[in-house]
């Protein structure tokens, strides 16, 4: 076919349409990112090539915080670093366990039974993360090999704690394996401190990159264990090289003890190098260190509280344990006779905005908002709840009018350099938070004296259900819809409890509890 012959589509250059990406990832790339890969390609093994391999290096180890030797990239999408890491620590016949809190605790599982392994697994409620003791009991029953975890699960917004399992595992010299895709630099995390021994990202979600490549960092535990199965490529074995006694990786492409030693100071090679995605992955964590990891997760914490809190103001219910949300995506059901696809699609096509929803038994369900990497940002939040209010109005919803940007009950702090839709931080009281609104000619340190109603409270008994502990929760029926209930210490299942709720709060979160008590044990 000649290229004259060809439709206009075909002989024109593609040039994708401007949009502001809000969904749970991937997310609007951060311009100095694009920059970076713009640059011309170098060989793979010329001196600046191999100084930008080290470099990289270097600055994942302040974004991962850590001291790993082994710290490096994967050329492959996120999940690309997951199969490495899984392939290259399970053989098979292997035990590892898997806490399921959506549906990338699941691709966990999928991987590891491809590798073999003799998956085990503890699964919560969507909208629930898994505690300690649930991990340490089912650690001593299975007695797995690895431990493999997500931390920021974006299918249900929730970000799994992980501070106590590295110490579970070493107790038992288990390894321990996180996918953080979806939460580095927006959730706090820290790979020495918390014991980890694996750990797979991806650039697309806060780090403010394009998918593409994974960086990936090992302990010297686990990169022992990957040694021991060491194997030199027939095309490039010289004589002396020696394979190590492990049963060889299933894997050629996602070996990572060939990928160590292309970047090691040996470079053995292995594959081309993904340059330019070099180039953008450097240049993500460069900017990730200049503004500070600690800095960062505290902006997403800030955008994802006021996204939360506008979403809350407009009527709108958010999904799962609001005490465990990621601080970059926000879950929200659907409103009942809503279309939810007609939203996302007027959404896309009336303001160029896009927004998810989510998959198995949430599709349809909840809408996923991200707040991520260059989008966690004022201007990109207000944006999104003014167009959102707009759809759901053309979609018969009646939103409270201009309450995007005022904020709930217990709702969330300003933006720095100006609050939210002139809602002040939400100030404690003896009732609970209140957002407090700053009235005109306010400025920056003034005592404002505030008078708060108190509000009304209605009293509703339930049953701690069967499987439950301290400290999880469940979904409470009430007048106002469904709320979230935190399970009280010293009650056990079968146990009757009394929750007081405010009648003037949108029902969803775990702050609108006023009080929970046990009143009748079994």
């Amino acid at each position: 076919m000649n290229f004259d012959d060809l439709p206009p589509a075909l002989r024109s250059t593609f040039l994708p349409p401007p949009r502001l990406l809000m969904g749970p990832g991937p997310i609007t790339c951060d311009p100095r990112v694009l920059q970076a890969m713009s640059h011309q390609l170098v060989g793979q093994f010329d001196p600046s090539m191999t100084a930008c391999m080290n470099q990289a290096m270097a600055l994942y180890r302040g974004v991962f915080r850590t001291e790993n030797r082994w710290t490096f990239l994967v050329d492959s999408t996120a999940r690309g670093g997951i199969e490495a890491c899984l392939v290259s620590l399970l053989e098979p016949g292997d035990r590892v366990l898997v806490p399921v809190m959506g549906r990338f605790g699941q691709l966990l599982t999928e991987i590891a039974e491809r590798c073999g392994a003799q998956v085990h697994t503890i699964s919560v409620p969507w909208g629930e993360v898994c505690a300690p003791e649930q991990v340490a009991e089912a650690l001593d029953r299975v007695r797995p090999k690895l431990l493999a975890t997500v931390q920021g699960d974006t299918s249900t917004t929730m970000c799994q704690p992980l501070d106590e399992f590295g110490r579970l595992c070493r107790e038992r010299d288990v390894l321990f394996y996180c996918d953080c895709t979806a939460s580095i630099v927006g959730n706090p995390f820290e790979t020495d401190g918390w014991g980890l021994d694996a750990v797979s990202a991806g650039l697309q979600k806060c780090l403010g990159g394009p998918s593409g490549i994974a960086p990936v960092t090992l302990s010297d535990r686990a990169a022992a264990v990957i040694r021991e199965r060491r194997h030199v490529e027939r095309g490039i074995r010289a004589e002396g090289d020696e394979d190590a006694g492990g049963e060889r990786i299933r894997s050629n492409y996602f070996d990572l003890a060939m990928i160590m030693d292309y970047w090691s100071e040996a470079r053995l090679n292995h594959h081309t190098e993904a340059t330019s995605m070099l180039y953008g992955a450097r240049e993500c964590a460069r900017i990730a260190l200049e503004e500070g990891i600690d800095n960062a997760v505290e902006r997403h914490r800030v955008a994802g509280e006021a996204l939360a809190a506008g979403l809350a103001a407009m009527g709108l219910r958010l999904f799962g344990d609001q005490a465990h949300r990621m601080h970059n995506v926000v879950g929200v059901y659907i409103p009942d006779g809503v279309d939810g696809e007609a939203v996302r699609g007027r959404m896309l096509t009336d303001f160029a905005i896009e927004i998810g929803t989510s998959f198995g038994p949430l599709h349809g369900v909840i809408w996923r908002i991200g707040t991520m990497g260059y989008n966690a940002r004022r201007d990109a939040v207000l944006t999104t709840l003014a167009c959102l209010e707009q759809c759901l109005r053309r979609e018969g919803f009646a939103a409270p009018a201009g309450e995007a940007g005022s904020g709930p009950s217990g709702a969330t702090p300003c933006f720095p350099g100006g609050c939210l839709s002139g809602a002040g931080a939400g100030k404690m009281t003896e009732s609970g938070k209140a957002i407090i609104k700053v009235p005109a000619g306010a400025q920056p340190g003034q005592t404002l004296q505030v008078t708060v109603p108190k509000p009304r409270v209605d009293t509703y008994t339930a049953t701690v259900p069967e499987g439950k502990k301290p400290g999880q929760g469940f979904y409470l029926g009430t007048d106002l819809g469904r709320v979230w209930i935190k399970i009280p210490a010293g009650t056990k299942a079968g146990d009757t409890i009394e929750a007081k709720i405010p009648r003037e709060v949108n029902a969803s979160t775990v702050a609108e509890v006023v009080e929970v008590k046990l009143v009748a044990g079994r």
